[in-house]
């Protein structure tokens, strides 16, 4: 404190001064000239005529505090959390809020502590490029109607939540138990509340009196709105929202609107879920700032909803802003409109410039996230589906959007075997952590996919292996290819196959952003050429579909599932 305060009066130089600099006021949202004097890892002082051992010339750029992501499932980038710091860093990202619940639903609390020892063996000169703020999953599993890798009842929760390293709750998914005041579910929250820990929520289409039920459960966010009247609701009701830029859903357009120099505080940043090809084409918060801005969001309240809403909802004492005190994480851009991150600092440290990392990448990959991937084996007869009515459901997927809903079709079968009528598939999710044998069975309408199959050991939440198909040989075969590979995404038509690893968890890669981002979006255009609509990302959307926590048809290894009545269905849809 003592060596600022002597900075700022220019009794010391200062470590590091930015000068030119044209720097972003998030008080205010006035953009003001000045220089920015460092001294250790905070800000010290904002003015003219600091004396410096180091300098660092704006060229009149814009100065933006770091930005931060509110909720982010690193492993949903299929990126090591090396790999995603490489890329994500150069565009402006200094912290996240780490949900590990897929981790965690594979390997149990170890898969949380491999994150936080990546990130740490990142560091350089005492600083970690990318600050992880890692929560606690509090549905390990999502929902008990399913198979995961680890479980975490409320004892459990206790015990971990009250490590330092657990900053909050994840995203309390199972809002059906919250406001049916389950025991096992509340006493997870208040673990939460005893430690003055924040508890993120997921609580899609939940307003009126279940709304208030879910919030007596000092649940601080949510990022699953369906509708305007939902963001509305819950903002008035003391909600932050969440405004979701990621690669599989995203609500900037439908919250855009909404907010308003009122209410603009409520409005939180995050990308939940964002692959590896979008992080490399387009950015991260950086390319969410450019799409509110373009929505016709003042570029204030953009920038505010990256920086200072965040470390305001979540209590980061010392971040989202530019300003004496606060720690030295900043991104300098070209301008508020497109965003063009041309240098990095955090805590005063240069970490990137003009898009490239200035740190080292060592992977690391303990024994814990290695070999997850095991099943009981299984044939073209595994996959067959009677169904002895002549009606039967299918999940119908919405394009670009996670929710699905019921569609009754007429079937009928043929030697023991339902007969997939026009743009009608199989769907199967095949456990694959205990080598159970659990195969859940269902059908698909919509998804356009034909002559073979198609799987991902990426399954929200659980992650199981989901299939896709209209060959029950080749799902057999798609099955094998992802046991053998230890995870990953994989595609068989006749003699062709060709599969993807994701040798990390069954979640995750170890190659390079450049060689996920190429790799996958080979394995993705294959399944293109194969019908695969668009409105639908190939992999992605069909990993969304064994999660029974978004409305409203789901599938499980243990059946279909009825999200709305939280119980299991029958695929048979009797007379």
């Amino acid at each position: 404190m003592k060596q600022c305060i002597d900075c700022a009066m220019k009794r010391t130089p200062a470590d590091l001064v930015i000068r030119n600099a044209r720097i972003f006021n998030v008080f205010t949202g006035e953009i003001e000239a000045g220089e920015v004097a460092v001294k250790g890892d905070k800000i010290a002082a904002i003015g003219s005529g600091y004396a410096a051992a180091r300098e660092y010339d704006a060229a009149g750029r814009i100065l933006l505090p770091g930005l931060i992501d509110s909720h982010i499932h690193i492993e949903s980038t299929m990126l090591t959390p090396e790999e995603f710091a490489r890329i994500a860093v150069p565009h402006g990202t200094s912290a996240v809020v780490a949900d590990p619940h897929e981790l965690v639903n594979v390997c149990g609390v170890e898969g949380a502590e491999y994150v936080l020892q990546a990130c740490e063996r990142m560091r350089a000169d005492g600083v970690s490029p990318l600050e992880v703020f890692l929560q606690l999953p509090s549905c390990v599993p999502a929902t008990p109607f399913e198979t995961s890798g680890a479980r975490l009842d409320g004892r459990a929760t206790a015990e971990e939540l009250a490590r330092p390293d657990f900053f909050g709750l994840g995203e309390m998914m199972n809002y059906v138990g919250v406001i049916a005041g389950e025991e096992d579910t509340l006493a997870k929250l208040e673990t939460a509340r005893a430690l003055g820990k924040i508890a993120d929520g997921h609580a899609p289409g939940v307003t009126g009196d279940a709304l208030n039920a879910y919030l007596d459960a000092d649940i601080a966010t949510d990022h699953e709105s369906l509708s305007a009247e939902e963001v509305r609701e819950k903002i008035a009701r003391g909600m932050y929202v969440q405004v979701r830029c990621g690669s599989s859903a995203n609500n900037a357009a439908l919250c855009a609107p909404l907010i308003t120099a009122e209410n603009g505080t409520r409005f939180l940043l995050c990308s939940d879920d964002k692959h590896a090809p979008d992080l490399m084409q387009k950015g991260h918060l950086d390319d969410a700032l450019r799409q509110l801005v373009a929505l016709g969001v003042p570029p204030l309240w953009a920038v505010r909803m990256a920086t200072l809403n965040v470390a305001q909802c979540y209590r980061l004492r010392g971040h989202g802003a530019v300003a004496p005190g606060y720690f030295a994480d900043m991104a300098l851009v070209d301008d508020v409109k497109e965003f063009r991150v041309r240098a990095v600092f955090k805590r005063g440290r240069l970490v990137a410039q003009e898009g490239k990392p200035l740190f080292a990448v060592d992977r690391y990959l303990p024994a814990a996230v290695r070999g997850t991937v095991r099943v009981a084996p299984v044939t073209a007869e595994s996959f067959r589906l009677p169904i002895g009515t002549k009606k039967a459901r299918a999940i119908y997927v919405l394009p670009n959007e996670l929710i699905t809903r019921e569609e009754i079709v007429p079937v009928c079968t043929k030697a023991g075997d339902v007969v997939l009528g026009e743009d009608l598939l199989k769907l199967a999710v095949v456990e694959r952590h205990f080598a159970s044998g659990n195969i859940g069975l269902a059908l698909v309408k919509g998804y356009g996919f034909h002559g073979g199959a198609m799987g991902i050991s990426v399954a929200h939440d659980s992650h199981n292996l989901v299939v896709l198909g209209d060959d029950n040989a080749a799902m057999a075969r798609v099955v094998e290819l992802l046991r053998q590979a230890g995870g990953g995404m994989a595609l068989v038509a006749g003699e062709r196959q060709e599969v993807f690893p994701l040798d990390v968890a069954g979640l995750m890669s170890s190659a390079s952003c450049e060689e996920v981002a190429q790799r996958t979006a080979h394995i993705a255009a294959l399944a293109r050429e194969m019908g695969v609509k668009e409105g639908y990302d190939p992999f992605m959307t069909l990993a969304f579909l064994a999660l029974p926590v978004i409305p409203h048809l789901k599938l499980t290894d243990r059946g279909l599932f009825d999200v709305d009545a939280f119980r299991f269905t029958d695929v048979e849809v009797k007379e």
